[in-house]
Order: structure tokens, then sequence, then C-alpha cells
């Protein structure tokens, strides 16, 4: 009997050993496919491999969580401006979504486009549109009725700039011109005589050296990367301002169907991914300006009365735009307000005050 019992100890202990050191159940593993049409190349696209992506597989570490990534970016699944569709679609997970190529799906995420001359301060811009979706019913609308759930990282786009292949002096020195412009930027033109063409920064190159365009409007921190500066070596520092261009967002019945841990650590690495770019963008806009100097480019600064010139000729194509998603019922007036007020508060000195004309 106490044979039995030795035995039946020693059984016991050896199964409570094997439990011990038997291996931790494996984490459920999420899939994820992330989608941008620019390529690696520039800021924007950079961070989401760089910080979104560590940052997620940080705060979900050690939980039963994890995430396989798959990053398709430069076209090689959408292009630029395909990035909605195909979030959309459930081609991918998760899109760095220009919200300035799809003006008519996400229009009142382009406000910014449609107030140029106002700050050149993209950190707060961003910060203000992060905040504005998160808590605004028609940003968080216009986003869930294309099937997306925005998770933030906001890109803010440094002081746009006009680079040609001719030298501005005036104005008048762009009448009948062809310059390409990104989304609404387009509108920047009306009033100078200049032909607005809608482009974007993966084809702006070639389209230069062709002759198709004759200049771009274009913002430092990627015309440096895009080497721009070897085909418009004329930059004009016009101060169109900063720009919200787009953020992060994923599809909206992946985004449900996951567990609340797992939604939480995409949006907070969106936050996580906001501000590091943009303290990455910070530190180094101002040596774009060197970078191109030294690549043999001329920067010419314009004076306060070349910029009202330029603002006071164009049509107050933000009060259209306001008045158009105000019909549509969506607040388009209240959120040119907001973004107004917000800016001078922080600072800003528009050149015009497009709501309160």
């Amino acid at each position: 009997m106490k044979h039995l019992l030795k035995n039946s100890a020693l059984a016991a202990a050896l199964l409570a050993g094997t439990t011990a050191i038997a291996p931790p159940v494996a984490a459920e593993e999420i899939s994820a496919t992330v989608v941008a049409g620019h390529p690696p190349v520039f800021r924007w696209v950079k961070h989401v491999s760089q910080t979104f992506i560590p940052a997620v597989n940080a705060a979900l570490e050690g939980s039963d969580y994890s995430i396989s990534w798959s990053e398709q970016y430069g076209g090689s699944l959408a292009k630029v401006g395909d990035e909605l569709e195909a979030t959309e679609e459930g081609l991918a997970e998760i899109g760095l979504v220009s919200s300035l190529f799809d003006p008519a799906k996400l229009a009142v995420q382009n406000v910014t486009y449609f107030t140029p001359f106002v700050s050149s301060d993209s950190t707060v811009v961003a910060e203000w549109m992060d905040k504005l979706q998160a808590n605004d019913a028609d940003m968080k609308a216009s986003w869930e009725e294309n099937g997306l759930e925005y998770l933030g990282g906001a890109t803010g786009i440094d002081d746009y700039l006009l680079m040609t292949n001719f030298p501005v002096e005036s104005i008048s020195d762009l009448d009948g011109k062809k310059i390409g412009a990104p989304g609404p930027a387009v509108n920047w033109l009306k009033g100078t005589g200049a032909v607005g063409v809608s482009g974007n920064l993966t084809t702006y190159y070639n389209e230069i050296k062709t002759g198709v365009y004759d200049g771009v409007i274009v913002f430092a921190s990627a015309a440096v990367p895009g080497k721009l500066y070897e085909v418009a070596p004329h930059v004009t520092r016009i101060g169109f301002g900063a720009q919200y261009a787009g953020g992060i967002a994923a599809n909206k019945d992946w985004y449900d169907a996951l567990p609340p841990m797992v939604q939480k650590a995409l949006k907070g690495a969106a936050i996580t991914n906001r501000i590091a770019y943009h303290k990455d963008l910070d530190a180094t806009v101002g040596k774009f300006l060197n970078i191109m100097e030294e690549n043999g480019a001329t920067v010419t600064q314009v004076d306060e009365a070349f910029r009202k010139e330029w603002a006071d000729g164009m049509d107050n194509v933000a009060k259209i735009w306001a008045e158009k998603l105000d019909a549509d019922g969506v607040g388009g007036s209240r959120v040119l307000k907001s973004y107004m007020d917000t800016m001078r508060d922080a600072g800003a000195t528009p050149v015009r005050n497009w709501d309160q004309e």
C-alpha cells in the first residue's frame, strides 16, 4: 500500500512538473495588410513602417494577440488616391488614406486645403484635425459612410511652395503656365492666370521634365526626396501654409470585430505615429531648402504684399466649399469657423479670414 501511495505521489509530482514547464498558449495571430499609394521614401509612409507598426506590436507584447503585417506601399496594391477604396473593399485592413485625393468622399476633411495662407504650423494643424475627427459627428460620419474607422495619425504637411522651371518675380509671370497641384490645391491658382492641373508627387518629376507642367505646388519635405529641384530649380516661398493631407484608417467591419485591446493598440499607435512624424518633420524641414540650394536651386521668399495680392485675387473658395457642404446637410461653415478660430487662437495671422467675409 505504501508502495502504491509512493508511486501515485511520484506520478502526481511528474504530472505537476510537466504542467509547469508546458509552453505558453500561442497568441492569436491577426492578419493586417497596410496600404499606401506613395512609396516609403516619403516621410509619412516611412513612419507607418518605422513607428506605427512597432508601436502596435509593443502594445500587444505579452498579450493574447499579435498581428502579422503585410506592408504594401508605392502603388503595389493601390495607387495614390485609391487607398480609401482598397481599405473599404477589404483589399487592405489598414490604409494611409490621403483625404486630399478624395475630396468628394472626404469633403469635410479637406477644410485646410480650402483655406490657404492661414498657418505654417503643421503640428498644430494635425493635432486639431485628429481632435476634431475624434469628436465631430460630421467628420466621423464621412469615414463611416465609406466603411472606415479613423484611427488617427494625422499627416500634417509643411508649408507649401511654388517650384517652377522659370523664375517668378510677379504673379503675372504665371500667366498661361501649367502648374500641377494636389487635389483641392488647384483652387489656389485661380486668379493668377496659371492653368491648374491636378497631380501628385509620384508623377511630378517626369511631368515637369517632359513639359506637361511648367511647375508644381509642393512642400519642401517631399520636394527633396523627389529631387524636384533638378527639373524645377526656381523655388518660390509663397507661404500657402501647412495642410492636413490624411491619416490612418481601418476597414470598419474588420476593426469592429477586433478585441477591444487590439482596437486600443491601433488608436494609441496612431497617436504615437503622429507625434513622431511631426517631431521628425519639425526637426528637419528647415534643412530641405538648404539642400535644394546646395543642389543648384534658387530659393526666393515673397513679401507680404505679394502674398496679399495672390490671396485677394482668389475667389473665397472656403466659403463656396462650406456653403456647398451646408446645403448637403454637413456642417461646413461650422468646421470652417472652428478651424479658423483654432489657428487664430494658436497665433496664426491669416492673410484672409475666409470665415468672416
